[in-house]
């Protein structure tokens, strides 16, 4: 498949969050030209000059090498199975070896949703370069995408959108996955770590003995459970003990004190507040609204 697509852009596609500009594949040959003459004037460049874009674009090489450079990284040699991000108003360029050519896929897409993800820090300009490796799904979500943009059918754009949300978070992932994949045995001691915290949620084991137990100093333990869970061990052991709170609620008569200490909360006032921030419910509430919905099933 080899296509080429530059849409035009739609206000109503900016309020839904994510707007398409462009997506295409091309093969480029041994010591062919670079870029092809297929690229609309404000997309056209110079390898040399390089250019600056008013969008983001996603940029997947699934065969051959070539290098990329931007105003702020050096440049640096690209192989097959790397996504690299660019990102707007800020100079680039890049391109395929000679000696081996590249097959390439892209998408350019613009909006709030993308906005929010690099103003968290989910996707920067630093760090703009994803090892993913060659990877079918990628390929197919790709080639749907450029189907779906030659064909545009009625609200394409929103479909298109969807399938730009899927490529990202499928790059997020790979990425994260295959760099925790080099250190297999720290993704094990966090493994171990949160079989620790579901076998000891009605004890007073704390996360510093967690990490104790796992052979880690508390800091380093943080460091890499957060980056791999999203969460700090003592989040995501509190989320736990809330979900089996909210068990305890359901299919027991412990009263709201004896739950919050069972789970070893300091105090059943402490236990009620963190309830509700996570559930939106005080306990109470909870029980009864699920004693509610027993009874209307039941009913029926």
């Amino acid at each position: 498949m080899e296509g080429v697509k530059y849409i035009v852009e739609d206000k109503n596609c900016l309020l839904w969050g994510l707007a398409i500009t462009t997506v295409g594949v091309e093969n480029i040959e041994k010591g062919e030209e670079y870029p092809t003459k297929k690229h609309l004037k404000d997309y056209y460049f110079s390898t040399k000059e390089g250019r600056i874009l008013q969008e983001y674009q996603m940029v997947y090489i699934s065969e051959g090498r070539g290098f990329f450079e931007t105003q702020t990284i050096k440049k640096v040699p690209i192989e097959a199975g790397t996504i690299f991000l660019l990102f707007p108003d800020e100079w680039h360029t890049y391109y395929p070896d000679p000696l081996t050519g590249w097959k390439q896929y892209w998408i350019g897409f613009k909006g709030v949703n993308i906005d929010v993800r690099v103003n968290n820090g989910f996707l920067s300009k630093k760090n703009p370069i994803y090892h993913v490796g060659v990877d079918e799904e990628i390929v197919h979500l790709f080639h749907q995408a450029i189907e779906v943009a030659e064909r545009e059918n009625a609200y394409f754009q929103q479909l298109l959108a969807g399938i730009a949300n899927h490529l990202l978070g499928l790059m997020y992932c790979l990425d994260r996955n295959n760099q925790f994949n080099k250190s297999q045995h720290m993704v094990d001691k966090i493994n171990q770590a949160r079989v620790l915290m579901h076998e000891n949620l009605e004890s007073t084991i704390s996360v510093q003995d967690i990490a104790e137990r796992v052979g880690m100093s508390y800091s380093s333990f943080r460091k890499l459970f957060k980056e791999y869970t999203g969460l700090s061990p003592a989040s995501y052991f509190q989320d736990l003990k809330l979900q089996r709170a909210k068990d305890l609620l359901r299919f027991t008569q412990y009263s709201i004190k004896e739950i919050a200490y069972s789970l070893n909360f300091e105090s059943p006032d402490y236990f009620s507040t963190q309830f509700r921030k996570k559930v939106g419910k005080k306990p109470s509430d909870f029980r009864d609204w699920n004693l509610k919905k027993q009874d209307c099933l039941a009913k029926k």
